[in-house]
């Protein structure tokens, strides 16, 4: 949620930020909307203030034994007008909360204008594709081949979208679970966390899925949500604290299931392990004071980088559009891993600098001597598994349908080289 003192003060700016977001100009609504609301909190405060004079009048007019009933005639006036504007301020505060719910967050300087994706900017690319003397095969024949990816039985169970892994890949997300997270607590200081997959609405709020993107995740029938991304019980473990300063930055990883609808996405990526309804992830969290969120950007995305290097896989690091970044971030680096099947680059991990957007939401600030505001929140994939799976499956397939474990990955599977069609 964006600061409205600053979009009283800024709106050109605000409406300019929104332009380049592909919206259309919103300061007229949100200052006259805040404007109402002002005017009526100012009114009741001068009522709440004369109501208070007046009880102390009474009160002393009556030790002293004078008339009063001039006095309480007011005071009844006021005792109706007071719940009246009371209501008024209510509403016009739920109003302007409503708007600034549904506004994204403005981006950094450095985020290049654009309308979608192709205004995207590479920013480096790091590793050297691997050369086939065979055509490779995509990571759903490749799994298939081995009998080690599911689709037919969790269609049947579940329905599309939906994948079961089976004895060596089974074994493999397990495996990169651990090594991702290993690596990210021993050498990136994360706190490793266990979060819950259900969340209360405020949660999904505080970061950014509510109102706004209801229909791209999944509800229970009690009102609990289904986690997109451990990004949202992670970063609500700082909802409605005061962080004493000393103890940022906060760094917490965490591994979770993660599920979405993906509405809208029909068509897309339908086969495999692209764009599944239920998907595992390891997610980065930091929360650190303002002054230190572009430095702690580079920082997150530098972790997540490191997981594809031990790995061996080709990636290239893209600096994200206006047009093409998330609601809550102010600046993103995506980066995209190799996929030879398909002869692109794509994404695998998002790292996202929310600034104080979510902390407004959430209400999660930090003091330190005279000094205090809202923290900075960021968040990213240390990596999305799924797609760590099938970029492996992919870079390090065989002709003879077999597929070479990353050496970095073999201690995590005793040792196994080589995925072969028995399931070792």
């Amino acid at each position: 949620m964006l600061d409205v003192k600053w979009i009283r003060e800024n709106p050109g700016l605000f409406d300019a930020a929104l332009a380049s977001r592909n919206l259309p100009p919103a300061s007229s609504a949100v200052i006259g909307i805040d404007a109402r609301r002002r005017d009526v909190t100012a009114k009741l405060q001068l009522l709440q203030a004369r109501r208070n004079e007046l009880s102390d009048l009474i009160g002393r007019a009556r030790a002293q034994q004078r008339d009063v009933d001039i006095l309480e005639r007011e005071a009844m006036d006021l005792k109706g007008s007071i719940p009246e504007l009371e209501a008024e301020e209510t509403k016009s505060s739920a109003q302007l909360r409503e708007i600034l719910s549904t506004i994204p967050n403005i981006p950094l300087a450095d985020v290049p204008v654009g309308v979608d994706e192709t205004a995207n900017r590479c920013i480096r690319v790091v590793g050297d594709r691997p050369r086939f003397d065979f055509p490779p095969k995509a990571h759903y024949e490749i799994g298939e081949t081995l009998r080690m990816l599911d689709f037919q039985s969790a269609v049947k169970i579940s329905g599309s979208r939906f994948a079961i892994l089976r004895g060596g890949l089974a074994k493999m997300e397990r495996a990169l679970k651990a090594f991702m997270l290993d690596t990210h607590v021993k050498e990136f200081g994360y706190e490793e966390i266990s979060v819950p997959f259900l969340v209360k609405p405020e949660s999904m709020y505080g970061t950014g899925q509510l109102p706004k993107f209801k229909e791209d995740s999944f509800v229970t029938a009690d009102g609990r949500w289904l986690i997109p991304t451990a990004e949202v019980p992670l970063t609500n473990i700082v909802r409605d604290r005061l962080i004493p300063l000393e103890e940022l930055p906060l760094r917490m990883v965490a591994y979770s299931a993660c599920f979405r609808s993906e509405a809208g996405a029909a068509g897309r990526d339908s086969r495999g392990m692209i764009r599944n309804h239920q998907f595992s992830k390891v997610e980065l969290v930091s929360v650190v004071h303002p002054d230190e969120g572009e430095a702690e950007l580079e920082r997150m995305t530098g972790a997540a980088e490191n997981i594809l290097q031990k790995l061996g896989l080709a990636y290239r690091v893209v600096l994200l559009s206006t047009g093409d970044m998330g609601f809550s971030a102010s600046k993103t680096y995506d980066l995209e891993v190799w996929i030879p099947s398909e002869n692109v680059y794509r994404e695998i991990s998002s790292c996202s600098l929310c600034g104080q957007f979510q902390a407004r939401r959430m209400s999660a600030r930090y003091r330190g001597g005279s000094e205090k505001g809202f923290v900075s929140t960021l968040n990213g994939s240390g990596l999305a598994i799924g797609r760590t799976i099938v970029a492996i499956l992919e870079n390090y397939q065989l002709s003879n349908g077999n597929v070479i474990i990353p050496e970095a990955l073999r201690p995590y599977m005793d040792g196994v080289k080589e995925l072969v069609s028995n399931g070792s």
